[in-house]
C-alpha cells in the first residue's frame, strides 16, 4: 500500500460517521497492544485555543530536550499534520505502514460497530508515538472530551482552555452542559488547569475536579501579565494568545515535579512556537498582506475582531469569509462585517458549508455601506481581491487551509482536507456517571 491508497482507505472510513463513546477505541487500542500505556500525556480540551496551547506546550517541552509527540485536528492541508514528532510530520511511508497494520484488527469488529475515522487515527497516533519512544505526547481532543476517542488515556495533566457555545446539537445547548462534556477528561487524582472564566462553566469544572479529587489550577485574564512577566510573549498575535500562553505556563508549573523545565527552555519554546492559520500574517513581495485566521465560531470571531482593531486599525481591509452551516454564522457576520471596507463571501469546501449568498445577505445587513459580493469559490474571491492591499481570510480552518494552498504557502495535496469531514446524527449524549 502506498500513501495515496492509505488516504483513500482512511477516506472510506468517513462512511462510518462519528460516534460518541470509548468502547471501540479501547478495543482497537488493546488489539494494537495498548500503546498508550507506554506514553505520558498532557490532554487538552476546550472550545477555542486548543491547538495554539498544544503548540506552545510542544515547543517548550521540545526546547527542554524531550522527544515530543503532537496530536491535533483538524489538519489545514495534509493529513500528516495530525501526527507529529518534534514538529516533524509523520512520513507518507509510516502512514501507509500503520494503515496496513491496523487493517486486520478492524476485521475483528462487527459491521455495525466498525471504528470510525477518528477512532482509527487516534490508535494510529498512539502506536506511532510509542514506536517513536516519545517522552511526552501533547494530546488534543477531537470533539467534546468525555466520550471523545482521545479520552482512553490517563494523562499527567488535563487542560481545559475555555468554554463557549459550540456543537450544541451534540454537546448540549448550555455552557454548563458543554462544560460537563469537556470536564469529562478530568481523571481521578490528575491535576487539571483551566482558563475558563464563564462562572457557570467554571462551576461545573470545579465540581468535577472535587468529585475526582483532582487538583485544579485556574488562570484568569487578570493573571496574564504576572504570569508572563520575565517571559517573552509568544510570537502568536492576539490578546487571547497571551491567555493561552499563561495557561501553558501554568501547566508547565503544575508538572515541574514530573518534568522539570528550565526558565531558559520556557523562553526558547515560547519564542519559537509556530502555529499556522491562527492570526497568521503573510506579506507578499508586492506589499499585499493577508491575515489568515480560522475563527470558526463566535468566540473566535470576537478574538479576531479584537486583534484586527488593535493591530490593524487604519488598514482598509478586504474580508473573505466562508463559514460552516452548523456554526452561528449570522453572529459571525455581525461581528466581522462592520470592520471591512470590502467583503467577498465564499463557500467552504465542505458538505456543511453555509451558502455564500446567505453569508452575503447577513454581512450586508451588518454593513450596508460597503461592496459585498458572493463568489462561487475562494479562488474567485482571491482573484477579485488581487489588487487589494490587505485581505483577511477567515470563518473556517478548512477555508484557511485552502487559502494556504492557493497562495502557494503549503504544497497542494489533492483533497486531503476532505478527511476533516465527519457526520453524526444529532442525538442526546449518554448520561454522565
Amino acid at each position: 500500500m502506498n500513501y495515496s491508497e492509505a488516504i483513500q482507505f482512511l477516506y472510506g472510513l468517513r462512511l462510518f460517521g462519528a460516534k460518541f463513546g470509548l468502547e471501540n477505541t479501547f478495543k482497537l487500542a488493546a488489539l494494537a497492544g495498548n500503546p498508550q500505556n507506554q506514553l505520558r500525556f498532557i490532554h487538552v480540551a476546550g472550545t477555542n485555543g486548543k491547538g495554539s496551547t498544544c503548540a506552545m506546550l510542544e515547543s517548550i517541552y521540545r526546547a527542554a530536550g524531550l522527544r515530543v509527540g503532537l496530536f491535533t485536528s483538524p489538519h489545514l492541508v495534509s493529513f500528516r499534520e495530525r501526527i507529529q514528532v518534534n514538529r516533524q510530520l509523520i512520513s507518507d511511508t509510516e502512514v501507509a505502514r500503520l494503515v496496513v497494520e491496523l487493517q486486520p484488527l478492524l476485521k475483528q469488529f462487527p459491521a455495525d460497530h466498525h471504528p470510525t475515522f477518528f477512532e482509527v487515527v487516534t490508535v494510529m497516533a498512539l502506536k506511532f508515538f510509542a514506536e517513536q519512544k516519545c517522552d511526552l505526547v501533547i494530546w488534543e481532543t477531537g470533539l467534546g472530551g468525555r466520550l471523545d476517542a482521545t479520552n482512553i488515556v490517563t494523562p499527567l495533566a488535563g487542560v481545559i482552555t475555555n468554554i463557549a457555545l459550540e456543537h450544541q446539537q451534540w454537546l448540549g445547548n448550555t455552557l454548563e452542559k458543554i462544560a460537563a462534556e469537556k470536564a469529562g477528561i478530568i481523571k481521578t487524582g490528575v491535576p487539571v488547569v483551566t482558563a475558563t472564566e464563564e462562572p457557570e462553566a467554571l462551576a461545573v469544572i470545579e465540581k468535577t475536579a472535587r468529585e475526582k479529587n483532582a487538583p485544579l489550577k485556574t488562570v484568569a485574564t487578570a493573571d496574564v501579565q504576572s504570569r508572563l512577566a520575565g517571559t517573552l510573549a509568544p510570537p502568536l498575535p492576539g490578546e487571547h494568545q497571551r491567555l493561552n500562553a499563561a495557561l501553558t505556563l501554568a501547566t508547565v508549573e503544575v508538572l515541574q515535579k514530573h518534568i522539570p523545565v528550565s526558565e531558559e527552555a520556557v523562553r526558547a519554546g515560547l519564542e519559537t512556537v509556530h502555529w499556522p492559520g491562527r492570526l497568521q500574517l503573510v506579506k507578499r513581495p508586492s506589499g499585499q498582506r493577508y491575515l489568515l485566521d480560522g475563527a470558526h465560531n463566535v468566540a473566535g470571531a470576537k478574538a479576531l475582531r479584537s486583534a484586527w482593531e488593535k493591530n490593524f486599525p487604519t488598514a482598509r481591509q478586504t474580508l473573505v469569509l466562508g463559514v460552516l452551516q452548523d456554526k452561528d454564522w449570522p453572529q459571525i457576520c455581525r461581528t466581522l462585517a462592520p470592520l471591512a471596507a470590502r467583503i467577498f463571501t465564499v463557500p467552504v469546501a465542505s458538505e456543511r458549508a453555509a451558502g455564500a449568498r446567505e453569508l452575503a445577505a447577513a454581512c450586508r445587513a451588518a454593513n450596508p455601506a460597503v461592496e459585498i459580493a458572493a463568489c462561487d469559490s475562494l479562488c474567485r474571491a482571491l482573484d477579485q481581491a488581487a489588487n487589494d492591499r490587505f485581505v483577511v481570510v477567515t470563518g473556517s480552518l478548512y477555508l484557511v487551509g485552502e487559502a494556504l494552498e492557493l497562495l502557494g504557502l503549503s504544497p497542494a495535496t489533492g483533497g486531503e482536507r476532505a478527511l476533516n469531514e465527519w457526520s453524526v446524527r444529532p442525538q442526546p449524549l449518554p448520561a454522565t456517571g
